[in-house]
């Protein structure tokens, strides 16, 4: 269960990364983020700067899109 869901979907980077700390931010230790995003460069950027900022991820993928499981 997340506490929050960033919809990521037909942005170009940098807007995932940008949308997705901004969530990470607010959150509490502990909390999560699901982020989805449409492609992998987005995947790929999301989840090292969510690593960077000393969360966990965990990526399933949906079809065509990702969704990042991160855990602040």
């Amino acid at each position: 269960m997340s506490d929050q869901v960033v919809d990521a979907r037909g942005l170009s980077c940098p807007q995932p990364v940008i949308l997705s700390r901004q969530a990470l931010q607010k959150l509490e230790s502990g909390g999560v983020v699901e982020v989805l995003v449409d492609t992998a460069t987005s995947r790929d950027n999301v989840r090292r700067a969510a690593e960077n900022m000393g969360c966990q991820v965990e990526i399933t993928q949906e079809g065509e899109e990702f969704r990042l499981t991160i855990t602040k």
